[in-house]
């Protein structure tokens, strides 16, 4: 429950009787559900900052009017609200028909992340996205100003997303390897939507997903709630475990794998050229499908990454995703999917049905940005940005952290991951750390086991913030400690 409300001491109104009033009116409008579970005293108490004897009065009050009825451990529950009590029949449980819903909620974790992101005043450790303070106003002034000039039309676009659009993506991709057809180009709404097409649009329910341990995968529920089962396979430095793919792969061809190889969210690894080829070579025998995640490859500050899995893929069997999330701005919402004719007819197909496209201004902004001479001037830039952000963090590191915990150094990409050197809860530390004003990412949420471990983001806090953030941290562990 969302509670952005305090009672007003200074009325002559007594608080319980404030109190009151606002529960009432947040479940007569609706906002507070039939079903829904109120928070416990001792935390209404705190969240109110009044008696917890001013909220037993209120509850009780409450109570009476027969809105709300307490289930012993169970809680106390909202059961009926004003509409309720005057009809002759009672109002849908809408709380029922949530938990009844197909698609699985987001961990507890992850809901409470998402929420304390746009908390005023917090220091995002965690978040995995570039800094207000790095987003390049000129250029964009520029690239805006220019694609306003082109539009002639601002209505839906072809199924598989703008020509204009997946002809420049064509070109653009050369670069990295990648020979592609504009007809085999899907323009989506963020990989997020490449990956949910995905899972409904051409696997079976009980398909088996791979996918490396740690990964950002984990974190989510897409493949989960349509009926597939994650499952997680050992990494080394080298990237994906050859052996652990054919290890866990099922013998009805349900399997593929999902993989991150070039600056790997969480852990920054970028899998060697010859894991790669090794990659192909035992999918394409055991007929497995990849689904390459690329959305970090053009944030390498030490040298050039090695190709694309899809760049020596000569079968079809990798699905190829890219993103200009992060590398400029999330809010686009522009990504990316290249495969087989086949798949992208049928998955654009899908598109159409639950969204009629992406955002064709967003498309018109990204294709011009890709054709302009800016983008390549703004992404040697940003990299040089992000590895100055990488070292401050490597130095706050060595300063506060060098008894406490291990790390990688990475040469590419947002994070690092930080092993803590002794057990702790996370639990503790995640919710100690939201009261100072910090915001982590428990490595809990990316992992299978339950090995210590943080993602340290380095690409979004200000230069002060992050270093202030993770000095605040270490002594934080220590206290869990």
């Amino acid at each position: 429950m969302i509670i952005d409300w305090k009672p007003n001491k200074t009325l002559n109104i007594p608080l319980y009787k404030q109190l009151v009033e606002y529960i009432k009116k947040k479940i007569s409008t609706g906002q507070w559900t039939v079903g829904s579970k109120l928070p416990t005293q001792r935390e209404l108490a705190k969240t109110f900052n009044i008696n917890r004897s001013t909220v037993i009065e209120a509850l009780d009050e409450l109570k009476a009017e027969g809105l709300i009825e307490s289930k012993g451990r169970g809680g106390t529950i909202i059961v009926n609200n004003t509409w309720s009590l005057l009809a002759s029949t009672p109002p849908p449980n809408w709380e029922e028909y949530v938990k009844g819903g197909l698609y699985k909620p987001n961990k507890p974790t992850i809901q409470i992340i998402n929420k304390l992101e746009f908390k005023k005043g917090i220091i995002r450790l965690g978040t995995g996205e570039l800094s207000p303070e790095l987003y390049p106003k000129k250029m964009m002034k520029n690239v805006l100003n220019n694609a306003s000039n082109k539009i002639v039309s601002l209505g839906y676009e072809e199924p598989k997303g703008s020509l204009h659009l997946r002809k420049s993506l064509s070109k653009y991709l050369k670069k990295f390897g990648i020979e592609v057809d504009p007809s085999c180009i899907l323009i989506v709404s963020g990989s997020l939507q490449a990956l949910q097409l995905i899972s409904i649009g051409i696997l079976h329910q009980s398909s088996t997903v791979l996918l490396e341990n740690p990964s950002y995968l984990k974190s989510l529920h897409i493949f989960e709630s349509v009926g597939m089962r994650l499952k997680g396979v050992t990494m080394d430095k080298y990237g994906v475990k050859i052996n652990e793919i054919v290890k866990n792969r099922t013998k009805n061809n349900t399997t593929l794998l999902y993989t991150i190889p070039t600056f790997q969210n969480p852990t920054g690894t970028v899998m060697t050229q010859k894991r790669r080829n090794d990659i192909i070579e035992i999918c394409e025998k055991y007929r497995i499908p990849i689904i390459e995640d690329d959305a970090y490859r053009e944030l390498g500050f030490e040298g050039t990454p090695p190709l694309p899995l899809k760049a020596i893929d000569r079968n079809g069997i990798v699905l190829y995703m890219g993103s200009i999330s992060k590398s400029l701005a999330a809010g686009l919402r522009i990504g990316w999917l290249i495969g087989p004719q086949t798949v992208i007819e049928r998955l654009g197909d899908i598109k159409m049905q639950l969204d009629y496209g992406a955002s064709s201004l967003s498309q018109c902004v990204v294709a011009e940005l890709l054709n302009s001479e800016y983008y390549e001037r703004y992404l040697t830039e940003l990299r040089d940005n992000l590895k100055m952000r990488r070292q401050i963090a490597l130095d706050s590191l060595q300063k506060y952290y060098l008894d406490i915990a291990t790390w990688n150094k990475p040469t590419g990409g947002f994070y690092i991951w930080l092993k803590l050197n002794k057990q702790i809860s996370m639990k503790k530390l995640f919710e100690l750390s939201a009261r100072e004003g910090l915001l982590i990412n428990p490595g809990s949420i990316y992992d299978f086991s339950n090995e210590q471990y943080i993602r340290i983001s380095y690409s979004y806090a200000s230069l002060k913030n992050l270093e202030k953030g993770l000095k605040r941290l270490s002594e934080l562990i220590l206290i869990c400690n």
